[in-house]
């Protein structure tokens, strides 16, 4: 009698990724507010094999940083026009207790000292479009330097590229 039960997994399943970067970025672009692996497992429709949030952790894990921003919004922007606008917002991780970038720091919109992430942006703006130009994960405990000589090397980084808005 032939056994019909699931499948049996071979170390090949086993070491195959479950999830790949075209799924993210479709779970990403459909969901805009609650962006986390968890929401993206539950999401995921069930199969033999469903899965789990971990692995959506490990791609993350596995790609390399994309150092190609400026050459995504390059075509966009109007280096001789519009503004330079610098932000350095926190991203609010209040339930975090071991991740590397998360620091106490104060925060604008809640008007108090609040666990997060500090991201310095670099954003051209026509008015119309807000187009980011340069991004830096501030890390004060690594970096040495202060915001102020980050904004200077963002901007400096810039008028390289042509920008005298």
């Amino acid at each position: 009698m032939l056994h019909k039960g699931p499948k049996l997994r071979t170390l090949a399943d086993v070491n195959q990724s479950k999830v790949n970067e075209e799924q993210l970025i479709d779970f990403l672009i459909a969901t805009p507010l609650n962006a986390t692996s968890l929401e993206a497992q539950r999401t995921k429709p069930s199969s033999l094999f469903p899965i789990a949030h971990d692995a959506y952790t490990r791609l993350l894990h596995r790609l390399e940083p994309d150092p190609t921003l400026w050459e995504e919004v390059e075509s966009e922007v109007q280096q001789k026009s519009g503004v330079l606008i610098l932000d350095d917002s926190v991203l609010d991780k209040p339930h975090a207790q071991k991740i590397v970038l998360v620091h106490h720091m104060w925060s604008d919109k809640h008007h108090r000292v609040v666990k997060g992430i500090d991201l310095i942006t670099l954003l051209w703006t026509d008015g119309d479009r807000h187009l980011p130009c340069d991004y830096l994960i501030y890390d004060r405990t690594n970096y040495g330097i202060t915001k102020n000589n980050n904004f200077e090397d963002m901007l400096e980084v810039a008028k390289s590229q042509g920008f005298t808005p």
